[in-house]
């Protein structure tokens, strides 16, 4: 007889490095759930980020995660869970738990399970620079000036150009990219894109909110928008061909590795080039994303750089380079 699965779930708290600005608001601290799910001596974890923007709590999520403990702890399957639980945090941090699970259990690792050819690179991954006034966004570029890739938030307002230039200035050699977070109109992203073309931004990511990007539609421009709140699961990427240039693929969510490759074959068969994003979070949640990484065109997974100290072990940072996890941390 198979042993027992046991199914823990916890929250923990992340102090960042300093507060994060976004164009909804700040914050301190990285709020995360973990799961753990053993079977005799072995044990899978994975972690998310329950996001307010989807209606997600700790609290919440955490429910949601009990719920289905007694059919975690049957036995169900990774398909199984995916007709339990929509997609979203509980369900990413259940999925990729399993991921690891079954992988330190068959002796193998999650990519070879995942059908991948070959094992995890280590990969260049963007340095996020919180909104500001522009004078203090100069300011923080210089001190990342030596990075290679910077992600800049915007989507709040009339100095958004200036706070692209002031970055521009303190980072001359960097290659940007920016995320409006929703915080445009169709006006406002006609008026930018040029300027913010010859600022040398390769890509806006979600600058209108998604109720709203049928707008996109036809809509001529020379950088790349990305979709992100748009894009959730594979089943949104058909319609997105017409509007977007590249969809942001995060755990958190597709609900887990499983559907995340789904998600990145469905975005290759449509013609969109891929990120791979992160929310603020430790190398565990990182860790997972680092398997559809793997040739994408754009890897935002710098969550554990933003805190004041990662778990232990964690993902190796050399700069903006991310090497894939050892087998301690997952998979």
């Amino acid at each position: 007889m198979s042993a027992r699965t046991v199914l823990a779930v916890a929250a923990e708290s992340w102090p960042l490095a300093s507060a994060f600005r976004i164009s909804r608001g700040a914050k301190t601290s990285a709020e995360t759930v973990v799961v753990t799910l053993s079977r005799g001596d072995v044990s899978g974890h994975g972690e998310c980020v329950p996001y307010a923007r989807y209606g997600e709590t700790v609290a919440g999520t955490i429910a949601q995660i009990e719920k289905v403990q007694a059919a975690v702890e049957a036995g169900l399957t990774r398909d199984d869970l995916a007709r339990l639980l929509p997609a979203g945090a509980a369900r990413n941090a259940l999925d990729c738990a399993l991921w690891d699970l079954e992988a330190k259990e068959a002796g193998k690792p999650a990519w070879q399970l995942a059908g991948l050819d070959q094992p995890p690179a280590p990969v260049t991954t963007c340095y996020t620079l919180g909104i500001d006034t522009p004078d203090a966004m100069r300011e923080a570029a210089r001190k990342a000036a030596s990075r290679p890739l910077l992600k800049v938030k915007l989507g709040a307002g009339a100095e958004d150009l200036d706070r692209i230039r002031a970055v521009r200035e303190g980072a001359p050699n960097a290659r940007l990219v920016i995320d409006a977070n929703e915080g445009w109109d169709i006006d406002t992203l006609a008026r930018l894109d040029l300027p913010l073309a010859d600022l040398g931004v390769e890509m806006i990511e979600q600058p209108l909110p998604a109720a709203e990007d049928a707008a996109l539609a036809g809509f001529a421009h020379r950088v790349p928008i990305c979709a992100d709140e748009s894009c959730h699961t594979s089943a949104n990427v058909a319609e997105l061909a017409g509007r977007y240039d590249m969809v942001n693929l995060k755990l958190d969510k597709t609900g887990g590795l499983t559907e995340a490759l789904a998600l990145s074959e469905a975005a290759r068969t449509h013609g969109l080039g891929l990120m791979v994003g992160c929310m603020v979070a430790t190398s565990l949640a990182m860790a997972p994303a680092m398997l559809v990484a793997q040739g994408a065109a754009v890897v935002d997974l710098d969550g554990p750089l933003l805190l004041a100290r990662d778990r232990v072990p964690g993902l190796r940072f050399e700069g903006s380079t991310v090497h894939p996890p050892e087998r301690a941390l997952w998979g």
